[in-house]
């Protein structure tokens, strides 16, 4: 018994239909890959080089914040900073980030500000900035502070692995930034390893391509040791 034209006419177009579809998706797939592995290569690259150099100004991006002393890569961020400032690189540090309900009072930037003092950096020489509460608020607010002062050059200072997105965002709102990333603490799984860059990719992406619903953004920039 053989097909009718009619059936083999669908069954072509069926066919054509499924084999557009796949190249289309082997398309998609392999831009995508192209994407993100350049997007690592930048984190990469971003992170393996401390461009700190004279500059007005340093500035420490929050991370957690313990009851009113700093987590451990807060702690590692602040001493880098401290380094710096005792070289003197800057005149000026700037601490970023603000606290959350669980906080009791007490904010990132807040912290950041004892710890230095407590370091033995000048009140003076000192801005706490205490409202924002993800990396791309402390960029904008970090824009805002350096308007307000006459900062033209401001070095900054994070994780190896945040500091590709943190120069991003400061390029967008128009600082002229130096990356310089806080020391290791002690041996990093792989995993622990993958997923910074994970966090970091997706982040990226979600910026750049401005796909950064509510809940996706609150749980990539969630308190987190990243």
């Amino acid at each position: 018994m053989t097909a009718s034209p009619s059936n083999l006419r669908r069954a072509r177009r069926s066919s054509a239909g499924g084999s557009f579809f796949r190249r289309f998706l082997g398309v998609i797939l392999l831009v995508g890959l192209i994407w993100f592995a350049w997007v690592y290569q930048q984190i990469s690259q971003v992170a393996a080089e401390d461009q700190a150099q004279p500059a007005d100004a340093i500035a420490v991006f929050g991370a957690a914040e313990y009851s009113g002393h700093p987590s451990p890569v807060l702690h590692a961020r602040l001493d880098h900073a401290v380094e710096l400032y005792r070289k003197q690189i800057a005149p000026l540090v700037i601490t970023l980030g603000g606290g959350g309900d669980k906080d009791s009072g007490h904010t990132e930037g807040g912290v950041g500000r004892d710890y230095l003092l407590a370091n033995g950096i000048p009140f003076g020489n000192i801005i706490a900035e205490t409202r924002s509460t993800d990396t791309e608020q402390q960029v904008h607010r970090l824009a805002a502070i350096a308007s307000e002062n006459n900062l033209k050059t401001i070095v900054v200072v994070s994780d190896g692995t945040h500091l590709f997105r943190i120069r991003e965002l400061c390029h967008g709102v128009g600082l002229h930034v130096y990356t310089s990333p806080r020391p290791m603490l002690g041996h990093i799984s792989n995993y622990d390893l993958a997923t910074r860059y994970f966090h970091e990719m997706l982040s990226y992406t979600a910026w750049r391509f401005h796909a950064d619903p509510a809940w996706l953004h609150s749980w990539l920039e969630g308190k987190s040791e990243l």
